[in-house]
């Protein structure tokens, strides 16, 4: 198992030979028994003696165990990599290509589209992995998520992955952590990683689910409990009876949308359920490892018994109570019980007859997700019904797409109408290319994906995507109706009887894999002789050239580019979709900065009024006016500025047009951490009402920067066009090393000396 196509056993064994002493060294610290989370963070310490222990205040380093890339954001983490000049990666590296793949047709003909189109972006990655020592997964292989947890993924270890969906991995007992590309540089050249230590929330499942209820529904139960913010800076941890009747993918499902609460990651303690997948994976020797320290693998007793002692938030669910549930539109967050949906539509007007039903992406794309969705289908076949929506379905990985093909929950799928995607990630981030309606179309989409921002699955602003499990989208697509409550509601048959689903009933593991065709290629065991081409004329690729260091004076006079209005996540600052293409490329994908963003001054999407013509342009093209003309800017954010994604290029691309602050309500955890990154200062009004004071046509002074430091509140004098000025208080979670970074000009000017 140390050829690269799984984790080497040799680091699970040095993990687990440590295990035991980081685990005492904890409760000793903490003077304390300990939840499973503390024990996983412990383990993985730069420094277990000295380093910080309070949570959400201290800072403390931590070494992961790897890092996994995907397409979109590999291209800037590797050009990153690249200006410190090594010749390997420090830690298992693997590099997959899950984004670019457009959905339009059906899997055959849209890879082949993708491979040619996406050449040289695919020969870059490839090139560079042979060189560095990463193992590479060519296009159609699978999405990042699903073939970390079929691979890589191990109870107590720690993983850093380019993207929000990382924590996927905690159902394998994995704390993944979602980054930006520089965050992950650091841990490729061999550095630690920096965060906050996280506040813990403590989930106590117990009973069991029944019926129609799944995995997803018991995320979507709190989404909507916890809300979009209700993570941040958190570990979410599951523990209690009812976690260990979860199956594994379906915990891994709950961890997937961990993302959609802020949380820094989530995370089950390893138990029987795992241990069924590693074996069944062909990881049965990691699953007999991690037997043997299971004690160390989850929460201490009295965890379970008093968490209120431990975490600081503790919320209790009953499996047993948990409904199918249907989220949405436009944050994952709203969400309502299936019995709730006739009503919610009508009082907001939401059309109930969908146009597409799509099932897929790294949250529900596993073995067991498609046969629960099969079992439903089966059921209408038997019938003679098929789907009356378009029915989109993305298997998770090449294994999955072979075995679902060969045990024929396939064949069952598309008995009902199914179309076949490739094994990518498609339309749940934007690469789904519409042709069934006019643009301008107000219509509603049902999913299985993650997130439901708009514009995030197609493109268009007046698409209203909704959440839910694949077993509920399936039973919504028979009917068409998002109002359709397969509990209570009959389809009718071929031969006009009606008849009532029953509940998907489906196994969690097949009784073997079939691996398909692997698209796994390991690293030469040298790849000095192997040459990365960036070409100087590419569209695609563009060597990264460093940010300038802080010149040492104040920002003065700035004029504001965006105030944004509501929510505005990554989708709103960088939005993928056919931007995807240069996410290698930071001029040419600058030119989408903003637009996605809502101007609270003019009301417009995408464009706002350039300070120095009186002209209403895309933001992009103001900021690259007022780089011209020497003037820096700012922007400000509402409540959660940067919720989504863990793209750095919406961190990269204000810094690279020369942005030097955001102001904001709250920030989401990973753009703050990507903003430090790029030596942009995030901060936040002390008072969220300030947010009001800032007008059209103000400058900002950004002030007494010589004294910036750790702990330190930033004054900000917002100068107004009729001559008046107010005086703001901003704070700031910059640590030493945070303002470091902002002086140097980058995380990455530190790097590399510069």
């Amino acid at each position: 198992m140390s050829d690269g196509l799984f984790t080497p056993v040799e680091l699970v064994e040095a993990l687990y030979d440590r295990l035991p002493e980081r685990v005492a060294t904890a409760r000793r610290r903490l003077g304390r028994p300990v939840t499973y989370a503390e024990k996983v963070l412990f383990a993985h310490l730069r420094d277990p003696e000295t380093a910080g222990v309070e949570r959400g205040t201290d800072y403390a380093e931590y070494q992961p165990d790897r890092v996994a890339l995907q397409d979109a954001t590999a291209q800037m983490a590797l050009l990153q990599f690249m200006t410190a000049r090594l010749p390997r990666v420090a830690v298992p590296t693997t590099v997959h290509c899950d984004h670019l793949i457009q959905a339009e047709h059906d899997a055959t003909r849209d890879l082949l589209t993708a491979n040619e189109a996406h050449r040289e972006v695919y020969e870059f990655l490839r090139s560079a992995s042979a060189k560095y020592g990463i193992g590479f997964w060519a296009p159609g292989s699978g999405i990042i998520h699903q073939v970390v947890l079929e691979h890589y993924a191990f109870p107590g270890g720690l993983m850093l992955g380019t993207d929000s969906h990382t924590p996927n991995a905690g159902g394998l007992g994995m704390a993944g952590i979602g980054v930006g590309g520089a965050d992950a540089v650091d841990v490729l050249t061999g550095r630690p990683f920096g965060v906050r230590v996280p506040r813990l929330v403590g989930v106590r499942l117990t009973g069991e689910l029944n019926g129609w209820a799944s995995a997803k529904d018991v995320i979507l139960t709190l989404a909507g409990l916890l809300t979009v913010k209700g993570g941040t800076g958190a570990v979410v941890e599951y523990f209690g009876p009812g976690a260990r009747t979860l199956s594994c993918i379906g915990k891994a499902t709950i961890c997937n949308m961990g993302a959609e609460l802020g949380a820094t990651t989530s995370v089950f303690p390893y138990d029987a359920k795992m241990a069924a997948y590693l074996a069944a994976t062909g990881r049965a020797d990691l699953a007999a490892l991690a037997d043997g320290v299971a004690e160390h693998l989850r929460a201490d007793d009295d965890v379970e018994v008093h968490p209120e002692r431990y975490f600081d938030r503790v919320v209790e669910l009953d499996l047993s109570t948990v409904e199918p549930h249907v989220t949405g539109p436009h944050t994952p967050d709203l969400t309502r019980p299936v019995s709730r949906v006739a009503a919610d539509a009508a009082a907001h007007d939401y059309p109930v007859a969908f146009t597409a039903a799509l099932v897929g992406s790294c949250t529900n794309s596993s073995y067991e997700d498609m046969s629960r969705a099969a079992h439903v289908a089966r059921q209408a076949a038997a019938h003679g019904v098929r789907a009356r929506t378009p029915l989109l379905v993305t298997p998770g990985s090449e294994q999955v797409r072979a075995t679902i093909a060969r045990d024929g929950q396939l064949a069952a799928l598309e008995d009902i109408g199914a179309t076949v995607l490739a094994n990518a990630c498609g339309p749940c981030i934007g690469q789904w290319q519409r042709t069934d309606l006019p643009p301008g179309t107000r219509n509603s989409i049902l999913n299985t994906y993650n997130r439901n921002f708009p514009k995030r699955n197609d493109g268009r602003a007046e698409t209203l995507s909704f959440i839910a499990s694949p077993e509920l989208v399936v039973a919504q697509a028979l009917a068409g109706r998002l109002d359709f409550n397969p509990m209570t509601d009959p389809l009718v048959g071929q031969n006009g009887e009606a008849f009532l689903l029953a509940p998907p009933v489906a196994p969690e593991l097949p009784e073997s894999f079939d691996p398909g065709e692997s698209g796994y290629v390991a690293p030469p065991a040298d790849g000095s002789a192997v040459e990365v081409v960036v070409h100087p004329g590419s569209e695609r690729l563009q060597v990264l050239e460093p940010f300038p260091a802080w010149d040492g004076a104040d920002l003065l006079d700035c004029p504001v580019l965006l105030k944004a209005a509501g929510k505005c996540t990554t989708d709103s600052i960088s939005p993928a979709g056919p931007w995807l293409r240069f996410r290698g490329h930071l001029d040419r994908i600058s030119d989408n900065l903003f637009s996605g963003a809502v101007d609270a001054f003019t009301g417009e999407t995408g464009r706002g009024v350039n300070a120095l013509t009186g002209a209403t342009e895309p933001f992009a093209g103001i900021a690259r006016d007022y780089q011209r003309k020497g003037l820096r800017w700012v922007a400000v954010g509402d409540e959660n500025y940067g919720e989504g994604s863990s793209r750095e290029h919406a961190a990269m691309e204000p810094r690279y047009l020369g942005g030097v602050a955001i102001l904001a309500r709250s920030f989401a955890r990973i753009h703050e951490t990507n903003l430090k990154k790029q030596g942009v200062l995030p901060l936040t009004f002390a008072d969220p009402a300030s947010y009001d004071l800032i007008r059209a046509g103000d400058r900002l002074d950004v002030l007494a920067l010589a004294g910036l430091a750790p702990g330190r509140p930033v004054t900000i004098v917002v100068r107004h066009a009729d001559g008046t000025s107010d005086t703001v208080e901003t704070t700031h979670t910059l640590s030493a090393e945070h303002v470091a970074w902002f002086r140097a000009g980058s995380s990455l000017n530190v790097l590399t000396g510069r």
